[in-house]
């Protein structure tokens, strides 16, 4: 028996993944809404008719959260919860012939590219008016820019290309009114995305355009901060730097994933740098912006790892003192070039050098942390939480940095507002301040 009436025009979108898939989800909607339907993102309001899950096929973990998550709407639409139920995104684009098969109660499944097609199924028109124009699913301060997509990389680890193809980038002009567009609705910050954020542009005008992107960004009235994510090392436009460094609301914040430091393990992962590259690279960055935050990503227990690469990697992360760090394990991927080597990191040891990995960094991010207590910074406040305001300094991103807490019962800041903050307190990867008057 149903719980409730279902609205037939109402579709609920479900996003599993990277900021990459919110940033498609968020444009889906915006379709959907132009074309009269009711959207709403992750609902629980139970009166959706139909079930968009968009989801991630990064690596193993990702890849069972999102059949999970389909096999949970497929028996609710068993049950009569939901009516129909559609599937996109990257494991859709990688395992569709497979998936089809397994759980043939899903609707239709549609791949990355396929958003005209997935419009079409719900009899709905694609609207190329909608330049940029998208429901965010982020408060309404900060949202996502995805500048291109895809990635012509060749990473033995990464399935990325097989489930994004070639690189694209958007031209120069069409994310300039995207961000009028989002200024205009009161956001503040925008957050740079892509697979591969430094070959921008080489597609379109035979050169890394990130630079001239960025400062073209940066005159859009109404945005305060624009951040960098996902730059890769090998080839990096280093006229970025000069426009980060000189240009008031460019962060100096850089997400750059480096993966490893060993020389055989970036050569297996064809990363196209060297050790002795990647040092040159981070201090020369450090040069160029010296107030810059760096955060990098590290994976643990690839293919013929040994203790000294390890050992390696933990001294340099010591050395190196990245502001920001995570690491994934090893994930073995099919059709990936890394699948040819043999697995042979046990899951546990992965999972242990990792922790090692980590627990150096949280004291290194403890030690920088203690050097903020007593000085002031500008905070953008992103919600409430219990008795708490909730916000981040430049040197920090939604949902993977730290955050600034600031007692509710001291102070009032609105949400989406910048304040004044001085440092009160600090812990390992999160600060406590007072708003400064």
């Amino acid at each position: 028996m149903k719980a409730r009436t279902l609205r037939k025009n109402k579709v609920n979108v479900v996003t599993l993944g990277c900021s990459k898939n919110i940033f498609d989800s968020e444009v889906l909607m915006g379709q959907l809404k132009a074309n009269h339907y009711e959207v709403e993102h992750e609902s629980n309001s139970g009166d959706a008719s139909i079930i968009i899950v968009n989801t991630c096929g990064f690596i193993d973990n990702a890849k069972q959260e999102s059949i999970n998550t389909i096999l949970q709407y497929v028996d609710a639409k068993e049950q009569g919860l939901v009516e129909k139920v559609y599937v996109t995104g990257c494991l859709s684009e990688r395992y569709k012939g497979d998936l089809e098969k397994e759980i043939p109660e899903v609707d239709a499944w549609f791949g990355t590219r396929d958003l005209p097609r997935l419009l079409k199924t719900l009899k709905a028109d694609y609207k190329h008016e909608l330049v940029g124009e998208r429901i965010l699913t982020t408060p309404q301060h900060f949202a996502y820019l995805k500048i291109s997509e895809g990635c012509d990389r060749p990473c033995s680890f990464c399935a990325i290309p097989l489930m994004r193809g070639k690189h694209i980038s958007t031209p120069i002009e069409q994310l300039v009114t995207q961000a009028q567009n989002l200024a205009k609705n009161g956001t503040r910050e925008l957050i740079l995305i892509a697979q591969d954020s430094t070959y921008y542009g080489l597609d379109l005008y035979g050169k890394r355009n990130l630079a001239e992107l960025m400062q073209k960004l940066a005159d859009v009235n109404g945005i305060d901060w624009i951040r960098l994510h996902y730059a890769f090392p090998s080839g990096f436009p280093t006229d970025v730097l000069d426009v980060m460094r000189d240009t008031p609301n460019i962060c100096s914040y850089l997400d750059m994933p480096l993966q490893h430091i060993t020389d055989n393990m970036l050569k297996s992962m064809r990363r196209g740098t060297t050790k002795q590259k990647t040092i040159d690279l981070v201090n020369s960055i450090r040069d160029r912006v010296p107030n810059i935050t760096l955060r990098t990503t590290l994976i643990a227990g690839y293919p013929g790892e040994t203790e000294q690469d390890h050992e390696e990697m933990l001294r340099w992360v010591e050395d190196t003192r990245f502001d920001r760090l995570g690491i994934f394990t090893y994930s073995h991927e099919e059709n990936t070039h890394a699948h040819l080597l043999n697995d042979d990191v046990p899951a546990e040891l992965k999972q242990e050098r990792a922790e090692a990995v980590m627990a150096i960094q949280q004291g290194i991010s403890m030690e920088l942390n203690a050097q903020k207590v007593g000085h002031t910074y500008k905070v953008l406040f992103d919600r409430k939480e219990g008795d708490y305001f909730i916000g981040r300094t430049e040197a920090d991103s939604p949902e993977v940095d730290n955050e600034v807490l600031v007692d509710a019962k001291n102070s009032y800041v609105r949400i989406g507002d910048f304040a004044q903050v001085k440092i009160t307190k600090a812990e390992e990867f999160d600060l406590f301040g007072e708003v400064v008057v």
